[in-house]
């Protein structure tokens, strides 16, 4: 009877749905936020907690979120954002499971690539109400005022809707109008002071990328690629001092590429 139940219990677990499993931690957090569940009520946020596949966090005012998600890959939410995890499944054996898709409709952060964005990049991707992000295993901001504005700390960005899209690399700034406007170059100067001040708060953060699994975030992982540690550290500095110089007509404008193709769905 006792092996009968166990395998009951296994098939129960099996049958339950991907949005069911735990997707990341909260590594840290600062002020208060708010977890909610798919199709469940939103409960108050503490560090440890795991935050599951389908999940909103909210950041309320003065308030800061770093999550961790279980490919190492890092998420930084400033105050007053509202965030998804609209679908994320890893396995450390199967990247053909690879899933990392998330939404953000309000606020701005920061995304750090993990095991998912090297392997599997076109199995991640970040929504927004003006475009999709496509993520090169890369380091990257985003604020969403309407319109949203972008910068690029390391790697390389894609910005996707009905007009084509555009490429950002490292040291850029751009701006998306709407769902369907190309996305533009622009300079540091031109971003506006609330998002060149979430900008340098979140560039000044410290987020070192880990391995799957790792027992502790902070420790340097031969043969994962750097993303703020090092470096990766001085990319950030740099960014978010560019972000900075924005409130006194300061900074210069990054490169992109257009690429006038249809836009990928993730």
């Amino acid at each position: 009877m006792r092996a009968v139940g166990f395998l009951l219990v296994g098939l129960a677990v099996l049958a339950l749905p991907a949005k069911g499993f735990a997707a990341a931690t909260i590594e840290s957090l600062t002020g208060s936020a708010r977890v909610q569940p798919a199709g469940q009520a939103a409960v108050d946020a503490k560090a440890k907690d795991r935050v599951p596949s389908g999940a909103t966090v909210r950041t309320q005012a003065k308030s800061r979120a770093v999550l961790r998600f279980d490919d190492g890959s890092a998420v930084v939410l400033e105050e007053n954002t509202e965030f998804t995890v609209t679908e994320f499944s890893f396995a450390q054996d199967a990247p053909e499971k690879d899933r990392s898709i998330f939404s953000m409709v309000t606020g701005a952060l920061r995304m750090v690539g993990g095991a998912i964005s090297r392997r599997s990049r076109t199995m991640v991707a970040l929504h927004v109400p003006q475009a999709t992000i496509g993520i090169r295993g890369t380091d990257f901001m985003v604020a969403v005022v309407n319109p949203a504005f972008v910068s690029v700390i390391s790697g390389t960005i894609s910005v996707s809707n009905a007009a084509g899209t555009v490429a950002f690399g490292a040291g850029s700034f751009g701006s998306v109008a709407s769902a369907t406007s190309l996305a533009t170059s622009i300079t540091a100067a031109q971003l506006p002071a609330q998002v060149s001040s979430a900008f340098s708060s979140l560039g000044g953060v410290p987020v070192t990328p880990t391995a799957p699994g790792a027992p502790a975030p902070g420790t340097a992982v031969p043969g994962v690629a750097p993303g703020v540690g090092a470096a990766g550290a001085a990319a950030a500095a740099a960014a978010a001092a560019a972000a900075a110089a924005a409130l006194g007509g300061g900074g210069g404008e990054g490169t992109t590429t257009p690429q006038h193709a249809t836009p990928s769905h993730h």
